[in-house]
């Protein structure tokens, strides 16, 4: 199983390193609320926070399930932003992972279907 800078573009490597640390250090507050539902393997499955794939960092990713959730607050609605984060998926898709996108209301509004829509997910 490829971990860590195994999984990350290695020109990269550095940079998303520090990147990711900073996320993880400085979490979202919806980042925080869904990290309580998805750490210490609470869904049976081992998922890391702001981890370096590619040249991406992924909000949240299960490697044996190869399943990224991604948040997506309020700046996600700006069109250059939903291009992105579309160029973002297929990428990721393309090298075998599956993205699942919520928005931090659907997170906040619904915390119980998107635990369910998760592992669903993992277990399909």
């Amino acid at each position: 199983m490829a971990y860590d800078y195994q999984t990350a573009d290695p020109m990269l490597y550095r940079i998303l390193r520090e990147n990711a640390r900073h996320n993880r250090n400085n979490p979202k507050e919806a980042e925080r609320l869904l990290w309580q539902y998805l750490r210490a393997d609470s869904l049976g499955a081992t998922f890391k926070r702001q981890h370096a794939i590619g040249g991406y960092i992924a909000d949240f990713v299960c490697l044996s399930h190869r399943l990224i959730i991604e948040l997506d607050g309020g700046y996600h609605l700006a069109h250059q932003q939903q291009t992105a984060d579309e160029e973002r998926t297929r990428w990721l898709e393309e090298h075998g992972y599956r993205v699942v996108r919520f928005t931090n209301e659907e997170l906040f509004n619904g915390i119980d279907q998107v635990i369910t829509r998760i592992e669903n997910e993992l277990y399909a």
